[in-house]
């Protein structure tokens, strides 16, 4: 569960220097807890189906519910919304989301996938101009072409290996950047947990159908990396909802970038991960142009004043 389109909170904010900095000290430590997430997930090798994987991940997210709960919310709110066909797009690309993730972790170098993933921003902004009517301007479509210039330096189609894991990164960017648009649709009314609730449903459902037909019984080691995988993530979760208490949204999500730095680090010493000047170069451009496109958002379209999000 590495992608999170957002983060919850309208509620009134300390507007003091001091409680910005604390807000995004805690969007980095949200965004380590989904990287040592995903290193734990990665470490399963496949050993696991993915969709049981995201399953167990989801059952364990449960636990962070009662962190999640406003005041003035019940239990009932996690499977209801003002606007319930919004709220099942959520559940299925949080879906989609999850077990695509999984799978390209479990195949790919961990920053490959996040360079991948991290296009996001970028279908975002084309989604928007598809689905909002919103008005993009030359900045941002520079930024469009340098994500996708970025991409075609990552992957070299013709001169590498191009495989599922490549196709499930970009699936997990693509579902992330459909549930953003869903989110402002949806608008600022929605509950904190039927939000949550909508992220953890959509896997639950999709995830146990599908590991049915042949579901495989983890050993004690794998029950240990799924514990993590998932508690780790509701855990990341909770932070990054208190870290948008605390600090505007377009504060915090930039610090999302720094799960790359993570994903270095665990792919170099954990995996033995190796990346090639060009593939670095290629993750460079993703990543400027994902940071880019989210300062551009602050000014043109301020979407974290009108939405609550997880």
């Amino acid at each position: 569960m590495t992608v999170v389109p957002g983060a919850a909170g309208t509620e009134m904010r300390d507007s003091t220097g001091t409680s910005m900095f604390k807000g995004v000290l805690l969007g980095f430590a949200s965004f380590a807890a989904y990287a040592i997430s995903d290193a734990f997930v990665k470490s399963l090798r496949g050993g696991v189906p993915a969709y049981e994987a995201v399953f167990i991940g989801a059952l364990l997210g449960l636990a962070a519910l009662p962190l999640v709960k406003g005041r003035g919310e019940s239990w009932r709110d996690a499977v209801t919304a003002r606007r319930p066909g919004l709220w099942w797009v959520r559940a299925v690309t949080g879906a989609i989301c999850n077990i695509s993730s999984v799978t390209a972790f479990t195949l790919l170098p961990m920053a490959e996938v996040f360079a991948l993933i991290f296009l996001m921003p970028i279908f975002v902004t084309l989604l928007s101009v598809l689905f909002l009517k919103e008005h993009v301007g030359w900045r941002r479509w520079s930024a469009v072409v340098a994500g996708f210039v970025g991409v075609l330096v990552v992957l070299r189609p013709g001169f590498r290996h191009l495989g599922l894991g490549h196709a499930a990164a970009i699936a997990c960017g693509l579902s992330g950047a459909v549930s953003v648009i869903a989110l402002r649709l949806a608008g600022p009314h929605e509950k904190r947990v039927s939000l949550y609730g909508a992220g953890m449903v959509g896997p639950l459902i999709v995830g146990g159908l599908l590991m049915l037909p042949g579901f495989v019984w983890p050993d004690l080691r794998q029950w240990w990396l799924l514990a993590g995988y998932g508690l780790l993530a509701a855990l990341a979760a909770v932070l990054l909802m208190y870290a948008t208490l605390l600090a505007h949204a377009n504060r915090v999500a930039p610090t999302q970038y720094s799960q790359m730095l993570w994903a270095i680090g665990f792919g170099y010493w954990l995996f033995g991960d190796r990346l090639d000047w060009p593939m670095l170069a290629g993750i460079a451009l993703i990543l400027g142009a994902g940071i880019f496109t989210l300062v551009r958002e602050e000014k043109v379209t301020p979407w974290w004043r009108r939405a609550k999000m997880i």
